[in-house]
């Protein structure tokens, strides 16, 4: 059973910033596609960043801020973000495709984990 755990969240002052964990405990992770998504109060969710064996990915919003990487071998995904803004203020997911090709979408993705909080105060 694959299982998705994040960390990393936290509150932080805008123009600062974090590095979000996604730790994995599949075997599939190296031809996965994984992707980070957020959600804001109210809102629906998001996608942010994807990784897979044909690049990373971003979303306009996070394009230039963001940067998503990952390692194989200690199977973990990470996504550090730079310069955030009060709008970036969300629970982040993580979540992992069987299909090594990444999408926006997030009815694609199969697995997820339970998230963790980013809040940016301005």
């Amino acid at each position: 059973q694959v299982q998705l755990v994040e960390s990393g969240g936290g509150l932080v002052q805008a123009g600062g910033s974090l590095r979000l964990s996604c730790a994995s405990t599949g075997r599939f992770f190296s031809s996965s596609a994984m992707g980070w998504f957020r959600q804001a109060p109210g809102k629906e969710r998001e996608f942010v960043a994807g990784i897979s064996w044909s690049g990373a990915y971003y979303a306009d919003s996070v394009k230039g801020r963001f940067t998503i990487s990952r390692d194989t071998v200690k199977n973990t995904v990470y996504l550090q973000t730079n310069s955030l803004k009060p709008e970036d203020t969300a629970v982040y997911y993580c979540a992992a495709r069987n299909n090594g090709y990444v999408t926006s979408f997030d009815y694609d993705y199969n697995y997820w984990g339970q998230g963790t909080q980013v809040t940016v105060s301005s």
